[in-house]
């Protein structure tokens, strides 16, 4: 910074009347840069101690316009301000109240406002309300099927429509156990992906023709069943995804002209090889047991149930499992008869899944010891 400066009599240079016009000039319009305050460390520059000969006699009016420099900063107004979205509000928990307040007053209706008849007791007339209610809450879903499910049991219970032991008794039952044990490997399976890893390696065995694909899924099919109860589970966690891929690959779409190619004969051949396979064994359907159940409160005793069902199924479930992707493959043929890319696709996607994992060990293990404890137990 430029700064303008007279020094003494003995060094100066400027007349006299050049000195007085020169306090004559204007004003700049530039403001003076801010004043520097001094460190206590640092000595001032009007110091005797640095000019003593010559003392410094600073000008306020100068004869150029003084630059400053100041440091350039970006505003925040000179940005566009954009207002966030508040955040969304979190999903409402607990019961939904519509249908919550439609399957409670469903039973009241029926207990306090419907006759009874004469024939039927108190007793049962208000189990009668609440099983209502208890149906209507499954089918709107005011709460997940366990709570709502449970919810009424304590309901029958608080009322002193059932006593405790009876309303918990099928609870102690081998059969009610055994059904949620075999949705638990149901899950399992799933998750962990060992069925979807079966049915690959099928695939990629018997995969090269339209109607070995369908043996190598019927196949995977049955042998997962027994650890598997539920054809539900078995088709829309395992299976279902690997047809639709296979169907892609071989340009068959859903709700498309094309899905004649391949998908549709797919998909008819595994629902109906579905049915074969649950009804080979026990364990391969929840209605299996519950049909046992039946039998038994009737009167009728199976010992060793699981061999003797299997025993008792296993000629016409064998000779189904065999005929029916044949016969279909007849009755309702594929358009394309070959599929020499579906190994192909079966080898790289057993690459991606990797070598066998340590929970699908697991799972093996799991179902070998089960369907193990269901024969010889």
């Amino acid at each position: 910074m430029e700064s303008f400066a007279l020094h003494s009599h003995s060094s100066s240079t400027f007349p006299l009347s050049s000195r007085a016009s020169l306090f004559r000039r204007s004003k700049p319009l530039v403001k003076s840069p801010p004043s520097i305050q001094s460190s206590p460390s640092l000595p001032t520059l009007r110091s005797p101690s640095l000019l003593p000969s010559k003392p410094f006699i600073s000008l306020s009016h100068s004869s150029k316009p003084r630059k400053t420099h100041f440091p350039i900063q970006a505003s925040q107004s000179a940005q566009p301000q954009t207002t966030l979205a508040p955040p969304p509000a979190p999903p409402l928990q607990g019961a939904k109240p519509i249908p919550f307040i439609i399957s409670i007053a469903i039973g009241i209706v029926v207990r306090f406002f419907v006759p009874k008849p004469v024939e039927v007791t108190p007793q049962a007339w208000q189990l009668l309300a609440i099983f209502l209610s208890t149906i209507a809450g499954l089918v709107l879903s005011p709460l997940p099927v366990g709570a709502w499910a449970f919810l009424g049991l304590t309901t029958s219970v608080v009322t002193g429509t059932l006593s405790f032991p009876t309303a918990f008794s099928a609870f102690t039952n081998e059969v009610i156990w055994l059904i949620v044990i075999s949705f638990f490997f149901a899950r399992g399976f799933v998750k962990t992906g060992l069925g979807d890893r079966i049915a690959t390696y099928f695939v990629k065995w018997l995969g090269k023709s339209t109607l070995g694909l369908s043996y190598g899924l019927t196949i995977s099919e049955a042998l997962i069943a027994p650890a598997m109860p539920s054809t539900t589970a078995r088709a829309g966690g395992v299976f279902l995804p690997i047809i639709k891929s296979l169907s892609l690959s071989g340009g068959s779409k859903p709700g498309d002209p094309s899905k004649r190619k391949l998908g549709s004969y797919l998909i008819m051949s595994q629902f109906q090889s579905a049915g074969n396979s649950s009804a080979l064994f026990l364990t391969a359907a929840a209605q299996n047991l519950l049909c046992l159940k039946l039998a038994e409160e009737l009167g009728v005793i199976v010992s060793s149930p699981w061999v003797s069902w299997f025993k008792a199924a296993s000629l016409p479930a064998f000779v189904c499992l065999l005929a029916t992707p044949l016969v279909l493959y007849k009755l309702f043929p594929p358009e394309t008869k070959d599929t020499p890319d579906a190994p192909a696709m079966a080898t790289k996607k057993l690459e991606n899944m990797g070598p066998v994992t340590k929970n699908e060990f697991i799972m093996v293990g799991t179902m070998l010891l089960a369907v193990s404890l269901w024969v010889f137990g």
